[in-house]
């Protein structure tokens, strides 16, 4: 499966960069202005309709290609049990709770803390004082 996933996306690069390519290739709609001054593609590889149809129908089997594997990797990966499926959430480990701090002693102070108690954890700071916002500052 993971075979499949790698060979769609090479062929989606690949499509891409000969769409890119081929759109840059191609003749503007002010092209064929020279063409009627004498420099005419009647003798060119292409033939003598030029090289618009070619590259019109190059750029059209590239786009349906890249379309093609667009779907393709949209389905395999909701379709398939495991490797490309999940998302970038799905990763996160949340962070574990912070233990309970242990009971305050009785007000008589007779009695003392089994030794079976965990220790105190530490008292989270207090928060920082907030600065007045700009906004308040200004003098009216």
């Amino acid at each position: 499966m993971n075979t499949l996933y790698n060979l769609i996306v090479v062929v989606q690069v690949l499509s891409a960069l000969a769409i890119i390519g081929l759109v840059l290739m191609q003749h503007g709609k002010g092209a064929d202005m020279g063409a009627a001054f004498g420099s005419g593609a009647s003798g060119s590889l292409f033939g003598a309709s030029g090289s618009s149809n070619f590259m019109s129908k190059s750029t059209a089997v590239a786009a349906i290609l890249f379309f093609s594997a667009t779907l393709g990797l949209s389905f395999l990966q909701t379709h398939s049990g495991t490797g490309v499926s999940g998302g970038v959430m799905d990763k996160v480990v949340a962070p574990a709770p912070a233990p309970a701090p242990a009971p305050a002693a009785p007000a008589g102070g007779a009695a003392a803390i089994p030794a079976t108690t965990a220790p105190a954890a530490a008292a989270p700071a207090a928060p920082a004082p907030v600065a007045p916002a700009p906004a308040a500052s200004i003098p009216k």
